[in-house]
């Protein structure tokens, strides 16, 4: 059938495709969505914010095999900004005195998580 090979099960007729793929996913989305697991994103929050699938982020960790951080000695916090709200976030020393802070890029908006010791 159009040049691909094909297989039919004797038992139930299925037909099947050998070479088929799904559809694959850029690996800056995987590296983005790795690193945003290992900062304690859940994964539908890392859903909505990169537009990948839930499961294909839990496959992911499965496949590289990512532990997940067990202490829970820090309270992760991330917002989205654009630029110009980025810049007015930096230049308020505040914001950064008061925790650690990483700024990742995400499509054409920022991400902000911050980690603040509980108490």
């Amino acid at each position: 059938m159009k040049g691909k090979q094909r297989y039919k099960c004797k038992n139930c007729h299925y037909n099947f495709s050998v070479a088929k793929k799904g559809r694959e996913v850029e690996r800056k989305y995987v590296i983005k969505a790795l690193q945003l697991y290992l900062e304690g994103v859940s994964y539908r929050e890392i859903e909505r914010i990169l537009g990948v699938s839930h499961v294909s982020v839990m496959n992911w960790v499965k496949k590289y095999n990512i532990p997940r951080l067990e202490t829970d000695a820090y309270a992760p916090s991330y917002q989205l900004m654009n630029h110009s709200e980025l810049l007015t976030y930096i230049i308020n020393r505040e914001n950064l005195k008061t925790s650690s802070s990483v700024i990742t890029q995400v499509g054409d908006k920022y991400m902000v998580i911050s980690w603040q010791m509980k108490k």
